[in-house]
Order: C-alpha cells, then sequence, then structure tokens
C-alpha cells in the first residue's frame, strides 16, 4: 500500500484551500470529498462575504471552483466518506473508506460541522429560502423585514443584536422562561427596542412554499397554537461537529476533542497527534464563516508542510 504525503478530510472551504496549497507544495494530497461534497455552502444561495465576488457568487458554485482549482494544481480527489481511523502509530497514519485503507504520513482533518436543527421537514424545505443559521452570511437580505431567531444562548443574544442592524422586528424564540446566555449578553438583548422575546415557545412548523412567510408557535405551557408572520428564521441553537468517524466502537477518539466534539488545537493547527491537523469549523466554533475556514486551511496546509520538512 502507497503512502500518501497527505490526507484531507473534507471538501469544504477549509479542506479545499488546504488541498491547494499542499498541492502547489508539490505534495500530491489526497483529498477525501465525502459521498455529499462541498460542506455547507453547497446549500448556500448566495455568498456575498467571500472576497473576490463584488456581485456575489452561488455556495455550489463557488465549491465548484475551489474544485477545479485543487485539481489543477494536482489534487486527488476521491468522493468517498472515512469511516474510521487509526493514528496509534505517527509514522504511519491510517484511514479507512468503507474496507479500503489508505495510509500518510500527515492528516488534515477539515470535515466542518452542520447547524444543530429543529428536526422539521419544512425547515429543510426552506433552508437557503428564509431559514437560516447564520445572519452574518444572510442578514443583509432582510433590510426593513420581520425575521425569527430560534435559541437563547450568547449566540442567539448575537444573531438578534446583529439582526436589528437591519431587519424591522427580530423575535427571539426560546423554550424557557428564561436565557442561557450570559447576564451582560442578555441585559443588552432585552434592552433593545427591535428585538422582541416569545417565551415558553415551540417550532411547530415553518410557514411557506417558496420562501418563509412565517412559523406556527406552541405555547408549551398552555398549548395554545398561534401563527407569526415573518420573513426570515435563524437558527441558534449549536453546531455539531463531524467527528464521528474519529470515534471507536466505545466512543473514544484519539485525536482530543473539546466537551462539545469539535477537534482541540493547540500550536495554531496541530492536534495532539502528530503529523494530524485540524481546519475549519470542525475546531473552530466561534466564527463558523468559509473565510476563516479557508484561512484555517491555508494554516494547516503549511503546518504540515513544515512538519513534513521536519520530520523526513
Amino acid at each position: 500500500m502507497e503512502k500518501q504525503n497527505v490526507i484531507i478530510i473534507g471538501s469544504g472551504p477549509a479542506g479545499l484551500t488546504a488541498a491547494i496549497y499542499t498541492a502547489r507544495a508539490n505534495l500530491k494530497p489526497l483529498l477525501f470529498a465525502g459521498s455529499v461534497y462541498g460542506g455547507q455552502l453547497m446549500t448556500t444561495t448566495e455568498v456575498e462575504n467571500f472576497p473576490g465576488f463584488p456581485e456575489g457568487v452561488t455556495g455550489p458554485v463557488l465549491m465548484q471552483q475551489m474544485i477545479q482549482q485543487a485539481e489543477r494544481f494536482g489534487t486527488q480527489f476521491k468522493y468517498e466518506n472515512i469511516s474510521r481511523t487509526d493514528f496509534s502509530d505517527p509514522t504511519n497514519l491510517r484511514v479507512w473508506s468503507g474496507d479500503q485503507e489508505y495510509a500518510a504520513r500527515a492528516i488534515i482533518v477539515a470535515t466542518g460541522s452542520t447547524p444543530r436543527k429543529l428536526g422539521l421537514p419544512s425547515e429543510d424545505t426552506l433552508w437557503g429560502h428564509g431559514v437560516s443559521s447564520c445572519a452574518t452570511c444572510d442578514g443583509a437580505f432582510y433590510k426593513g423585514k420581520d425575521v425569527a431567531v430560534i435559541g437563547g444562548g450568547d449566540s442567539a443574544m448575537e444573531e438578534a443584536a446583529f439582526l436589528t442592524h437591519f431587519a424591522n422586528k427580530v423575535h427571539v424564540i426560546h423554550r424557557r422562561d428564561q436565557l442561557r446566555a450570559s447576564k451582560i449578553m442578555a441585559d443588552r438583548a432585552m434592552a433593545n427596542p427591535k428585538i422582541e422575546f416569545i417565551w415558553n415557545t415551540g417550532i411547530e412548523e415553518v410557514l411557506g412554499s417558496e420562501k418563509v412567510t412565517g412559523l406556527r408557535l406552541k405555547n408549551l405551557v398552555s398549548g395554545d397554537i398561534t401563527e407569526l408572520p415573518l420573513d426570515g428564521m435563524f437558527l441558534a441553537i449549536g453546531h455539531l461537529p463531524t467527528t464521528d468517524f474519529l470515534k471507536d466502537t466505545a466512543g473514544q477518539s484519539q485525536v482530543a476533542l473539546d466537551a462539545q466534539g469539535f477537534v482541540l488545537a493547540t500550536d495554531h493547527t496541530r492536534t495532539n497527534i502528530a503529523g494530524v491537523f485540524v481546519a475549519g469549523d470542525v475546531h473552530d466554533h466561534h466564527y463558523q464563516q468559509a473565510i476563516t475556514a479557508a484561512g484555517m486551511g491555508c494554516m494547516a496546509a503549511m503546518d504540515a508542510e513544515k512538519w513534513l520538512e521536519m520530520n523526513g
């Protein structure tokens, strides 16, 4: 079995940027793109905050262009998922796609994360058409409109406050009667005249056919069902890192994870395993932006290149 210089796991902005950099360094990377490639941007209709596209670009087009760029420099793509890993021998880092084993001198984990959802079919149907998980990405589309933020933590308060720069009214809908957010964030949101709180309430349905027109709500105390006319809904209930493939049958990972399951990094992009690096949203649960993921992909590629030079 031929040992690769670098195996990259993931095909979002982080993985593809890492591929471009390692390929240009003549490391001939092998990238596992997954059976569904491109990460979260594949479900994003319009991207207006990625540098170099003054008129904006759709997420799928941006990802396809990044794939073509990586291929141009010699990246080999496999549109398969990595099912398990064995990093017990740092001189022979191994991964499996199904029953097929691959080995590498260095690994870059760039598998991203997915927004935690409510689990409603209508939520999936209207994703990118009024349903979003990123106010920074999509807030400008809602100038003068009414929107809702779902959640009660600091991230929900940050999203709500950001949206007030554009929206006419921001409804914060929370399942409990008090926020989980820190006091300073909660106080700031409650003092904002554009933010209105709806307590003890769950989402029964996202309304609309081609775009969001409202929400069907259920009061979890009284059981009353109401409808709230809206133009957009922003989820702020957390993200789920794509790290299950790193865990054994007992749920343990050789790569160190934090309490939420995100990959920990020390010294920029290095993990606790020699030769294993991390990039993008599978590590970064603070910014969650395509451009920061791409930047970290560059960092991981350069760190991996330097590590390979120092370790023969």
